[in-house]
């Protein structure tokens, strides 16, 4: 059911100062621009690597799940990992199955590549907020 690891979601305070850091200490060349998912609580973008992202989400609104951790990590950190599948539903269902829970009473939403995602919760994967996001169809 797994594919490929896509990115890795990193909280922060500053999408401004996080773009930095990825640029000016680790050398990244390919930052997307930040853009809002109001719907979603978050200001976003990515760092492009060679083999995968990492994804920079800064809060956006007093509801935004991502403000709830940076309360218990005020610097910022990992927030979630995400794992490619080739049909949302079907991986719902069978996390589901398996016993996890699937956040958002487990209703599959559009995330900031304009695909289904579901998330499922840490206590079932290790203490890891993972995310699995439907392939773009006609994807490798």
């Amino acid at each position: 059911m797994i594919g490929k690891l896509n990115h890795v979601g990193v909280a922060t305070p500053s999408i401004t100062d996080a773009i930095a850091l990825y640029r000016d200490m680790l050398g990244a060349t390919s930052i997307t621009e930040p853009f809002i998912m109001e719907e979603q609580g978050v200001r976003v973008c990515f760092v492009n690597l060679p083999n995968s992202q990492i994804e920079l989400l800064e809060p956006y609104g007093d509801k935004s799940p991502v403000r709830a951790f940076l309360e218990k990590n005020p610097k910022g950190g990992q927030h979630h990992v995400c794992f490619e599948v080739e049909d949302i539903i079907v991986a719902r269902d069978d996390m589901v199955a398996k016993g996890a829970t699937v956040l958002n009473d487990g209703k599959p939403r559009i995330g900031a590549h304009g695909v289904p995602v579901i998330f499922v919760h840490p206590k079932n994967m290790g203490g890891v907020l993972v995310e699995l996001m439907e392939t773009t169809k006609g994807a490798h």
